[in-house]
């Protein structure tokens, strides 16, 4: 079934994040929202002003940096999803880490709206793990874990992806690690504490409706070393469908696909109900699959994305052929980050950042539509 036609709308960016965000994120935005509006025949309108006044409604369509609250997208004109490349949340902390997992205690502290049964029903679908707004509840929640064994991950929940992550792997380096970390922030954003797992291998499973079309995809994450020999996200191979979540089921390629799914269905579901002014027009979900101290195979859902994200690239470069009119066949897209200032676009991709005089992230960003295989 082909979409149904839509007005014709002005294409903007929506600067949201108020987190420094580099040159080649910025970019990435520009050339989506520059992309959605050739590929939908509308209009690019470049960055939105927030001083002038807010577009009629139905006649514009946002391309923002972050997850938008309902206030935020109140003052744009949003009425729903068809009117952003993204979503809305009812409080910030929605789009964060921190509602992975449940507090520490019935008494701990928690901001205002916070879902208290959220972290019951997600239980199944991530790992071990305590999203903590108290720094005096930092330390006896890392020893909680530290008890299964292996390591424990401390994740800023203000972050981006990995930023400002650390492992500890006893109570000293716990001690150590909790005192060094900012008490403002934990009370502000949340601390999320969770279990290490090694050998990881990460899922993306997400999902995009635009324009009457919803596409859904699965596939792995690449992991590269960057310039100073950290290992960084490297791009996504991924399966797109016509369809919602629910429409992979039959496309899974294995047991870890098949698990990160059936948890991802359980997360999505999760958060609906239990923030019901939630809405968005993308969704993407990091699962994560390794072995746990004990050195059993698990799989849980790290975090959610519900605005412009790595995958984006990949997942407009799908959008463009189902849009063109394809057979209703599986296709495999990816998108591709590099560190390598040498390194060339490859024949056929579509180029949404290159700058190999860049000091800092990815000198090469770019989407490819098969033949490029999904990885097993």
């Amino acid at each position: 079934m082909s979409p149904v036609p839509a007005p014709p709308r002005s294409v903007f960016t929506a600067d949201a994040c108020a987190c420094p965000r580099d040159a080649h994120e910025r970019a990435s935005q520009a050339w989506a929202a520059r992309r959605l509006a050739t590929l939908l025949g509308w209009e690019f309108a470049g960055a939105h002003d927030p001083r002038s006044p807010s577009p009629q409604p139905g006649r514009a369509y946002f391309v923002p940096d972050e997850t938008l609250t309902t206030a935020q997208a109140d003052a744009l004109g949003i009425a729903g999803e068809d009117d952003l490349f993204g979503g809305v949340v009812p409080h910030a902390f929605v789009a964060s880490k921190v509602v992975t997992h449940a507090l520490p205690g019935p008494g701990s502290a928690a901001p205002e709206g916070w879902a208290h049964a959220l972290g019951a029903h997600l239980a199944g679908a991530v790992l071990p793990g305590f999203s903590v707004f108290d720094p005096d509840e930092v330390e006896a929640a890392g020893l909680r874990l530290l008890a299964l064994g292996g390591q424990v991950r401390l994740k800023p929940a203000q972050a981006r992806g990995g930023g400002g992550q650390q492992l500890v792997a006893d109570p000293q380096a716990l001690r150590e690690a909790a005192a060094a970390l900012d008490p403002d922030s934990i009370r502000r954003y949340g601390l999320v504490l969770e279990q290490h797992l090694d050998q990881a291998d990460t899922v993306s499973v997400g999902e995009i409706r635009v324009a009457g079309l919803r596409l859904a995809y699965l596939g792995r994450q690449r992991q590269i070393r960057d310039r100073q020999g950290e290992e960084v996200y490297g791009g996504s191979s991924l399966r797109v469908v016509r369809g919602g979540l629910e429409a992979l089921q039959d496309h899974a390629r294995d047991a870890t696909e098949r698990t990160a799914l059936r948890q991802v269905l359980a997360y999505d579901a999760a958060v609906q109900a239990a923030y019901p002014g939630f809405y968005a027009s993308r969704r993407n979900y990091d699962v994560v699959a390794g072995l746990d101290p004990s050195g059993r195979w698990r799989c849980g859902v790290l975090e959610q994305s519900w605005r412009l994200g790595g995958a984006s690239p990949a997942e407009l470069a799908a959008l463009e052929v189902f849009l063109a009119g394809d057979d209703g066949q599986p296709l495999d897209v990816s998108c591709h980050e590099s560190h390598d200032p040498e390194q060339a676009p490859p024949p056929g991709a579509q180029v949404h950042f290159h700058d190999p005089a860049a000091v800092r992230g990815p000198v090469l960003k770019y989407a490819l539509v098969d033949p490029v295989p999904v990885l097993s």
